[in-house]
């Protein structure tokens, strides 16, 4: 009888350390949860969103990223905008990427409310960086909430080394509940 109670105590045991190592394996390679802090992205994600983060996806222009604060200890969640080799500029409100125009419908909410004529300065990625397209293994990034925003425009480009993920879902609140 005790045998067989101490069989059943080790093959549990084994499921839990297995189970154990399946979790940190996941949140380790291939996703991670995180919260959102403050209201740089707001209407799309607001303070206190819990969202989940692959770290396995590619990243595309106009996807919601978290990396890691390149002027501070802390964790920013911005969309990307220019991508290695890219031009970027704004004119009259208008995002170019590569002198191609781009519709930021995600800004529909926030133009609405704005106090001030434009939503975004003009400016041009060689104004803002110094650079004239986006370098290797780095990312321009910008907030959504383009007048309470700290992005790529106060502290340059991003290394695509401190990317943390890409979000994927977002998962709190529950009544918000989905894709990004």
């Amino acid at each position: 009888m005790k045998k067989r109670w101490q069989q059943e105590l080790y093959s549990l045991l084994k499921c839990f350390v297995f189970a154990f190592i399946i979790v940190v394996i996941c949140r380790n390679f291939l996703f991670s949860p995180s919260v959102v802090h403050g209201e740089s992205m707001s209407p799309t994600f607001e303070d206190g969103n819990k969202v989940i983060l692959s770290k396995i996806s590619d990243i595309e222009h106009f996807d919601m990223i978290v990396f890691h604060a390149p002027d501070q200890d802390a964790n920013y969640i911005k969309r990307v905008i220019g991508l290695p080799g890219d031009t970027v500029s704004m004119k009259d409100d208008v995002l170019y990427i590569n002198g191609k125009a781009y519709t930021e419908s995600y800004l529909k909410e926030n133009k609405l409310g704005a106090t001030t004529a434009k939503l975004t300065g003009d400016f041009t990625l060689e104004e803002e960086t110094g650079e004239k397209t986006v370098p290797n293994n780095s990312l321009f990034v910008l907030g959504d909430n383009r007048l309470k925003s700290k992005d790529s425009r106060d502290f340059g480009f991003i290394s695509d080394k401190s990317v943390i993920g890409k979000v994927v879902l977002r998962i709190y609140p529950l009544n918000e509940i989905g894709l990004p």
